[in-house]
């Protein structure tokens, strides 16, 4: 099971606490904590965050400065927890607007961790679909492979990703928005959407389970009609 998570609210939880906003991305930072530990129990194999779109480029620079280095220093301070847990770490999007010592940082947690099995952790960091799936077809436009297999490898190579990473079954967007904001637009295809008011510094085990628990009880066809369906339509 793929899940996949827009981690919105953190601005609005400081502010309504009448804290900055960076007070409110430290909190998160706490949640992704939660949330990890909580996907490696339940079983998860891939778990996808929405750290930071090509679109926050336009916050203030202050804030976008925090939000770099918290996520350095996540990575600095969980390389070795997810060692310890099997947990492979892998950072998707652009590279070539970010700085030297972050890539650095993002290579080493992903040269530590590549032989991890237990889960697969995704964090997209200056992520774009949009960007991602133009990038892979004018790369495929010269290769003459056409299909869908061929189109998804290239935009794992765009991504940085691993190949082989499933579709996503689960997105989770917490903060009451109900929209994917350019956030794997190819790979939600056929995903079940979950929609919460939960901010996310207040999204933790006991609020993903609940939406694990959502998605359960959800019949998924692909576009296929079930024989319960097919018999209700004939009576």
């Amino acid at each position: 099971m793929h899940v996949a998570i827009i981690m919105d609210g953190n601005g609005r939880w400081a502010t309504r606490r009448g804290l900055p906003r960076s007070a409110g991305h430290r909190a998160g930072a706490r949640s992704v904590d939660a949330v990890v530990g909580a996907a490696a129990r339940t079983g998860i194999r891939a778990l996808t965050l929405y750290a930071f779109s090509a679109a926050n480029w336009q916050r203030p620079p202050q804030e976008v400065t925090t939000l770099m280095l918290l996520f350095r220093r996540y990575l600095h301070a969980h390389t070795q927890r997810c060692l310890q847990q099997s947990i492979r770490l892998n950072v998707i999007g652009r590279r070539d607007r970010l700085d030297a010592e972050l890539i650095e940082s993002i290579e080493h947690a992903e040269w530590a961790t590549a032989n991890c099995s237990r889960m697969n952790l995704r964090i997209a960091v200056d992520y774009s679909a949009q960007h991602s799936l133009a990038e892979a077809g004018r790369r495929l436009a010269a290769t003459n492979q056409f299909d869908t297999a061929a189109f998804a490898a290239s935009l794992a190579d765009v991504d940085h990703s691993p190949p082989g990473t499933p579709e996503v079954d689960l997105l989770i967007r917490t903060g009451g928005e109900q929209r994917l904001s350019d956030f794997l637009l190819w790979e939600c295809a056929y995903a079940e959407l979950y929609f919460t008011d939960c901010l996310w510094p207040d999204f933790g085990r006991n609020q993903f389970e609940q939406a694990l628990h959502e998605y359960a009880a959800r019949h998924r066809t692909f576009g296929r009609v079930t024989q319960d369906a097919e018999k209700l339509r004939h009576g």
